[in-house]
């Protein structure tokens, strides 16, 4: 068996990577647990630097370790575009606004089905937006995406007026906990607009009856109803954030 000496005692080899191990567990533990957004794997390794030389699987068997031990607890560990963060988990959502003295953050339908529509069919232009909505697309929804950065312009299409492409951001995967959009759920599979809302820790405002008129008043996500972007060229390639 391989040893080492630590402090004057000879030691197995084992013992010495699973005292490690647990340091770069506790380390990355108190970092998540203090970051308000999510750290990514280098700077999770910058953190960790004094505890010796910690390389992607070592980070990976502690990551590993720590999401273990929140299995069974209301908070979890999830991975999303921009790293690591803690969280959560949705059913203890209700429980967890209650208790906060500051309402969440109140979004339109109007602003996520436009939201919907540019994660799901990204790049898109305004007027696609609202042919697919089937009405008009306000400026305060498109700015107050931008704001929150979950939505930014990544492009012109090359047609008269060259109008603005708008896609998804990496903020906007973090704040759903996704690493990619290819783990959006179906459009098929979408649940009604107030529980996205929750989900994300957010919450649907009544329904402003001039702004949702139309058929962005429907209780689900339907963007084949009909309304279909009438622009006979085909959609432009979805960009990867």
């Amino acid at each position: 068996m391989n040893e080492t000496t630590v402090s004057g005692v000879q030691v197995s080899a084992a013992a010495v990577d699973d005292e490690q191990l647990r340091a770069v567990e506790l380390a990355v533990e108190a970092v998540l647990f203090a970051a308000a957004e999510p750290v990514g794997p280098r700077d999770l390794k910058a953190a960790c630097e004094d505890l010796g030389e910690i390389d992607q699987a070592l980070l990976e068997r502690a990551l590993g370790r720590l999401q273990e031990r929140y299995n069974d607890r209301a908070i979890e560990l999830v991975r999303s575009a921009g790293g690591y963060r803690f969280r959560v988990r949705s059913r203890f959502s209700a429980t967890v606004q209650a208790a906060q003295p500051e309402r969440p953050a109140r979004l339109s339908r109007a602003l996520l089905e436009t939201l919907a529509i540019i994660a799901y069919r990204q790049p898109v232009t305004r007027a696609e937006i609202e042919a697919v909505r089937g009405v008009a697309v306000s400026t305060g929804i498109m700015r107050t995406l931008q704001e929150r950065e979950w939505v930014r312009v990544v492009g012109h299409k090359e047609v008269p007026g060259r109008p603005a492409l708008y896609a998804t951001t990496r903020s906007f995967l973090d704040d759903l906990g996704l690493q990619r959009l290819e783990e959006l759920p179906p459009l098929d599979q979408i649940r009604d607009l107030a529980d996205v809302a929750s989900d994300a820790g957010l919450s649907l405002s009544p329904p402003d009856a001039k702004e949702d008129a139309g058929p962005g008043t429907n209780q689900r996500l339907d963007f084949d109803d009909g309304n279909a972007d009438p622009d006979p060229e085909p959609a432009p390639p979805t960009h990867s954030l």
